[in-house]
């Protein structure tokens, strides 16, 4: 590996818990920050070592959002012996009414934007 990529994933992976790893099947949680708008959720997945073709994004009618990339090499957490990742895979599951038609998903730099527009249904009333 670079040094960029070393202190990338020092960054990532060494200053933050690693709560939702899985070691046995060699998969990584990404960072990620989910933002509610007014008419839309926006969600950022950190995708290091990643290649836009080798990324899936999957949408349920529970409302859950699923992404899983495989990394262009494995990675070993240095603080772990005999570990190599091979893959990020993350769940997020939104709540409200959804327009899944116009979901868009852009990669760029290693960073993964989802964003999720919201359904509003329902009429207006009027003040008398």
């Amino acid at each position: 590996m670079n040094k960029t990529t070393e202190s990338t994933f020092d960054i990532l992976y060494n200053v933050f818990p690693k709560l939702d790893d899985d070691i046995e099947q060699k998969i990584l949680s990404p960072l990620s920050c989910i933002r509610e708008l007014e008419s839309k959720w926006v969600i950022e997945f950190d995708l290091p070592l990643v290649k836009k073709e080798d990324i899936f994004v999957s949408f349920d009618p529970e409302n859950t959002i699923t992404i899983e990339a495989k990394l262009v090499e494995p990675y070993c957490d240095p603080k772990m012996e005999r570990c190599e990742f091979e893959y990020f895979k993350k769940s997020v599951t939104l709540p409200g009414k959804i327009n899944e038609k116009n979901i868009t998903a852009n990669f760029s730099n290693g960073r993964l934007v989802i964003t999720v527009p919201k359904t509003f249904s329902g009429s207006k009333i009027p003040i008398k």
